[in-house]
């Protein structure tokens, strides 16, 4: 056990009996962070009726925009990505997620920004809601009721909508994400109906349902996924654009939830370089020196290796015209796969299921978020409570 002044707790080898006990995991989640991962549809149908009564249309009335910039941090900042992405190639204008204070140069009175911020107080919001405003670019602002986030958007009178801060923020990615979906579609550059919004919601149920505490590992899929990566360096890679995004998800949940170091990407970019890590000495170097009698047990920690996760999304629309095409993903998430099998590394496959993209990224973002707080359970971390988050902000206050 590690019991530190920062009050770090909890234990280096994962604990898989407590996964299956109901009332140790409540012990170990005092703040609820699993019933706030399984609100996510709940999420979904409040944010778009706050979002119907904020009067997106106005939006229109200026055209389509030259560019749309989605300015936030960490979670803020990932619906910019997911925009992006269920918005696809066609999408008939940039789509720029801004992760830094203010927004680009080039932003001027034909753009629109979007500044998101679970709290409405984060300074790369604000800076960037006071930037628009002095450009005269168009503004959207999405965050905490009566926060300074609001106060911005009142002053440049422009659409606000209001999202209850019920969760942290890495809990809230749909309740950040489906106002800058319905914004967008305002302005025409992504089309996501109600029966999409509704399909999203009922899927990311269906998966809290199959992913609550009370069952049991063989059959839950997020705590059969966060005992496969127990004690591993794990590789997340995703087949898509759309894929992508729910992987470099997953890597923000898994270090924040559950401190675990996770290397995530596209599996186009591991293709030309980071495929080489299955070659490397957490991969077949290891597995091809390990005893096959040894007792895990006694691992002292020499024995690490890659778990690798591969998203797959068999995608839903093949006529797009787009520079990777189906086949090729698709043939390029088996290639990677079968080197898996032949390095011996381990492989966990989530596929995409749904009708639409929106419900097709919920189904790949789903589980592994629930894996990466059972995963921080069994280790006997809080995944709510991050003490490194809470003493870097003091220290950079200073």
């Amino acid at each position: 056990m590690i019991d530190g002044r920062a009050g770090v707790s909890g234990r280096r080898d994962a604990d898989e009996a407590l996964l299956d006990s109901p009332e140790a995991l409540a012990e170990h989640d005092p703040g609820g962070m699993l019933r706030h991962t399984a609100s996510a549809g709940a999420q979904v149908r409040e944010t778009a009726a706050l979002a119907a009564e904020a009067n997106l249309a106005v939006l229109a009335d200026d055209g389509r925009p030259r560019a749309v910039v989605i300015a936030g941090i960490g979670t803020a900042g990932r619906t910019g990505d997911v925009l992006a992405t269920v918005a696809g190639p066609r999408c008939p204008v940039p789509v720029i997620a801004h992760r830094s204070a203010g927004v680009p140069g080039w932003v001027g009175a034909a753009d629109v920004v979007i500044a998101v911020s679970a709290s409405g107080r984060s300074p790369e919001a604000l800076g960037a809601a006071e930037a628009a405003h002095r450009r005269g670019a168009r503004l959207v602002a999405v965050g905490a009721p009566d926060s300074q986030l609001q106060s911005v958007a009142e002053r440049a009178r422009a659409p606000f909508i209001p999202v209850p801060r019920r969760a942290p923020a890495r809990a809230s990615l749909w309740a950040l994400t489906v106002p800058v979906l319905l914004a967008a579609r305002s302005l025409g550059l992504v089309k996501v109906n109600e029966a999409d919004l509704a399909e999203t919601a009922a899927r990311l149920d269906a998966d809290a349902d199959r992913c609550r505490s009370t069952a049991e590992s063989f059959v839950n899929p997020a705590k059969s996924l966060a005992l496969g990566l127990a004690g591993s360096v794990p590789i997340v890679w995703g087949s898509s654009p759309l894929a992508t995004v729910a992987a470099r998800r997953f890597g923000d949940t898994l270090s924040a939830n559950a401190r675990y170091p996770v290397v995530t990407g596209a599996l186009g970019e591991a293709g030309r370089g980071r495929v080489g890590l299955l070659d490397g000495v957490f991969g077949g170097l290891a597995e091809g020196e390990r005893d096959i009698f040894a007792d895990p047990a006694e691992d002292d920690g020499e024995g690490t290796r890659l778990r690798l996760v591969l998203l797959r999304d068999g995608g839903l629309n093949a006529e797009d015209d787009t520079d990777e095409p189906l086949a090729v993903e698709e043939r390029r998430a088996d290639a990677v796969q079968t080197l898996a099998e032949r390095r011996g590394v381990r492989c966990d496959v989530v596929t995409a299921e749904g009708g639409s993209a929106l419900e097709r990224l919920a189904s790949l973002i789903a589980v592994p978020d629930f894996a990466s707080i059972y995963l921080a359970l069994a280790h006997g971390l809080d995944p709510m409570a991050v003490p490194a988050i809470t003493e870097m902000k003091e220290l950079s206050n200073q």
